[in-house]
């Protein structure tokens, strides 16, 4: 199962083409309303490798053979759904219902007319807002428009040696300071300190920059929408990222690969990657083993030996913030409302159990429960089996007080830019990527942090208005 795809890459080739077709789509479809009812739907879902799609169908045959209703499920991979969702808006030909939606592309299907916002409103009533995460409702939502409903959510996390931390005397790297006095320390020979991801064209690179942004309340636009990565906050960012890439991380462009394959082979102190990296560490996935020396004779020694940080504090952030990516549920706007509203309920309710257990590592509950028992689908995760080759309970591999951890870190998630209302933006950049790029010439020594963050502001401001 090659789940990086369903993190990061998703945004990452297709935002640009969704950003640029702002008041394009809205009007090229044929239907411009719900469709009939026929108690026919058909489902998009990104959650489309193999395992991921035997998983849903089991889900699906029950649903079908309890309602009645018909249901064609395809599944899209993560880089063609904005093509897809352009010729099918052309042709008329939208499915009723799209699963595992991004933050960015709910809010570019939404600027582009192409949602049906009140049934998603609707389904999130009728479950009971007070069962969901509160935070992810706010990422989902436009002021008191419910944009989405959201299902899960995974984490980018700082992951570090707990063992080689507590040799050094090192309190947990939980701040700005903490974080490069642990760099410093554990970057020794044959060792790095740490690794982060420098590649100029992978979104994983922005990813990893905004988790250590957003600590230091470094934004990507401010309340009026201007673009503010020249800000002080951001500038301090910048030089935090460039001593943790360039002084303390290994030489080169490092990758999602080649900073896994580090901290992986115990030659690096820390790495900032996602949840989905849990049962990696965990030793239970034949093509992702963890290869230190200790790890031959104990598979475990990483995940017994590692501490993960969910939420940093910057110098100059008011309080800890992380990354992370809630996965939605949305209905189009020319979806056929009370089969695609029961579909999505379902899913979210008597189906969601099962959802969840397709990669619980990644795919953190944001609705907590029910209404009649809150803690339902928290307790369900906690006991859901976690890996590809081996399979072991995710409360058996990880302590409790780490998975209440990554609960916690739902709540604290942030995001540039949506807030600000400024969607289409965010989608811009995840597609040009010039916060990337500035970050490798930074890291590869051509530009001072000064200059990156000055850089990066002057592309985005460009790309801002190209938009208008």
């Amino acid at each position: 199962m090659r789940k990086w795809n369903r993190r990061s890459s998703r945004t990452a080739a297709g935002g640009l083409a969704l950003a640029l077709c702002v008041g394009v789509l809205a009007g090229c479809a044929s239907r411009t309303g719900p469709a009939a009812p026929d108690n026919h739907i058909t489902v998009w879902s990104q959650a489309n490798l193999p395992p991921q799609m035997a998983a849903s169908k089991k889900i699906v045959d029950r649903f079908q053979k309890e309602t009645g209703i018909k249901v064609k499920l395809v599944g899209v991979d993560e880089n063609q759904l904005p093509q897809l969702i352009m010729s099918a808006a052309a042709a008329g030909t939208l499915p009723d219902v799209i699963g595992g939606v991004p933050i960015g592309q709910v809010w570019q299907m939404y600027t582009n007319g192409l949602l049906d916002t009140k049934v998603s409103g609707e389904i999130v009533r009728s479950l009971d807002a007070k069962t969901f995460d509160a935070n992810a409702l706010r990422l989902t939502s436009d002021g008191t428009r419910q944009l989405a409903v959201p299902a899960d959510a995974w984490l980018q996390l700082l992951v570090y040696r707990k063992d080689l931390l507590a040799k050094a005397g090192l309190p947990v790297p939980d701040t700005y300071s903490k974080l490069l006095a642990a760099a410093d320390k554990l970057n020794t020979p044959g060792q790095d300190g740490i690794s982060v991801a420098t590649d100029p064209s992978d979104a994983f690179t922005q990813q990893s920059f905004e988790d250590i942004a957003l600590a230091n309340n470094c934004q990507l636009v401010d309340d009026q929408g201007k673009v503010t990565l020249d800000s002080t906050a951001c500038r301090t960012a910048f030089a935090v990222y460039d001593k943790l890439g360039r002084t303390y991380g290994s030489p080169g462009t490092q990758t999602v690969d080649s900073t896994r394959a580090t901290y992986f082979a115990g030659k690096s102190g820390m790495v900032l990657w996602s949840t989905f990296l849990l049962d990696e560490l965990a030793g239970l996935r034949n093509d992702a083993l963890p290869s230190c020396p200790q790890c031959k004779s104990d598979k475990q020694f990483l995940s017994d030996n590692s501490g993960v940080v969910t939420a940093m504090a910057g110098a100059d952030g008011a309080k800890p913030a992380q990354f992370g990516e809630v996965a939605s549920w949305v209905v189009t706007k020319t979806g056929e409302t009370a089969a695609s509203k029961r579909f999505i309920g379902y899913m979210m309710d008597a189906g969601f159990e099962d959802w969840l257990g397709m990669a619980p590592e990644g795919q953190i509950p944001v609705r907590h429960g029910t209404p009649a028992d809150p803690d339902r689908y928290l307790d369900a995760w906690r006991h859901s089996e976690i890996g590809v080759d081996t399979r072991k309970p995710l409360d058996e591999v990880y302590p409790k007080a780490l998975l209440d951890q990554l609960l916690a870190g739902v709540g604290n998630m942030q995001r540039w830019g949506f807030k600000q209302g400024q969607g289409a933006l965010v989608g811009a950049t995840n597609g040009q990527l010039p916060v990337p790029k500035a970050i490798s010439a930074m890291t590869g020594g051509q530009i001072s942090p000064k200059k990156a963050a000055a850089e990066s502001d002057s592309d985005v401001a460009a790309l801002q208005k190209s938009l208008q």
